[in-house]
């Protein structure tokens, strides 16, 4: 009797630690039975799921999941060239500067909160200061819902983008089409038709409004008038840069910027007379993969000149 007793009062406490410790959340092996990340829809298609170590949407190390994070203050706002979009501001450890769509600069009004912010979080406004090449009169302030100061440029609210890990990246360009990088007077960051863009290897080179390096055909004609010899299959590999206005280009030498019409009725920009093409060979801004192909293939210089061809 004593004996089975013993062991029935085993049994019950042993059913009673397991309920306990399923109540208080068990393991279960690693897999989550509870609730799920739904930031991605609750942030109306702002971005996904917020990465750990996401910065605070308040700026006041508050919990976000498990982990308790604080928003990285802006330092010194500076400019840096990205590929495709020219100059954009960065804060003072080289991340990318967004503004959003929806927000409004006069007022200045953020509209970013909740699941949003932490896609999104907001750059606080506290110690922020201005480089060479950023108007300090243009860095201000507003008053999130809150109670926090967010940094605006130029009126319009300030945010980095979770995906960003790294100084230079710019992966919430265009995110939902609401997202732009900001460029030194608070608008979004766009580049020229055609401008000019320091490469590591070419020195200055002419690129069009992606970013994407123009390049010039040995075999074509700039004078007396500009003539095309790249017809036909050429075309696949080497499109044409259509008709850009001269007040639409930046660092170029302004003469012989003008476009032409093709045999086939194509309109054609040239540099110095020259035609310009890009490289279907390119396969994002600043690849310069066209340099050299065949011996005939140039990147142009901002004077037209074809960079590094064999001197005649």
């Amino acid at each position: 009797m004593n004996r089975a007793w013993r062991s029935a009062s085993l049994m019950a406490t042993a059913a009673a630690v397991l309920a306990l410790t399923t109540a208080c959340g068990q393991d279960n092996g690693g897999q989550s039975t509870g609730s799920q990340n739904v930031g991605a829809a609750a942030a109306g298609g702002y971005a996904t799921d917020s990465p750990s170590g996401a910065a605070s949407p308040n700026g006041s190390g508050s919990q976000i999941g498990d982990s308790a994070v604080t928003a990285k203050p802006a330092g010194k706002l500076s400019l840096s060239e990205s590929a495709g979009l020219g100059n954009v501001v960065t804060d003072g450890s080289g991340m990318t500067l967004y503004r959003f769509d929806d927000d409004t600069a006069k007022p200045p009004k953020s509209t970013c909160a909740g699941d949003c912010a932490k896609a999104w979080p907001p750059v606080p406004a506290e110690g922020a200061s201005a480089a060479t090449g950023i108007d300090k009169s243009l860095i201000g302030e507003v008053t999130r819902t809150d109670g926090t100061k967010q940094l605006t440029v130029a009126g319009w609210p300030m945010y980095r983008y979770a995906k960003d890990t790294k100084a230079g990246d710019v992966k919430g360009e265009g995110v939902g089409g609401k997202w732009f990088a900001t460029a030194a007077d608070g608008k979004k960051a766009t580049m020229p038709g055609l401008s000019v863009r320091k490469d590591a290897k070419l020195g200055d080179i002419v690129v069009d409004k992606n970013g994407r390096t123009v390049y010039r055909f040995m075999k074509d004609q700039a004078w007396p008038v500009p003539k095309s010899a790249c017809t036909g299959a050429c075309l696949e590999k080497w499109p044409v840069v259509a008709p850009v206005e001269e007040a639409d280009t930046k660092g170029l030498v302004k003469k012989g910027l003008m476009s032409f019409t093709r045999p086939d009725g194509a309109k054609q920009m040239t540099v110095n007379c020259w035609p310009i093409y890009t490289f279907a060979g390119d396969k994002a801004a600043g690849d310069t993969n066209g340099q050299g192909v065949g011996g005939t293939w140039y990147a142009v210089a901002p004077d037209g000149k074809p960079v590094g061809a064999p001197k005649k």
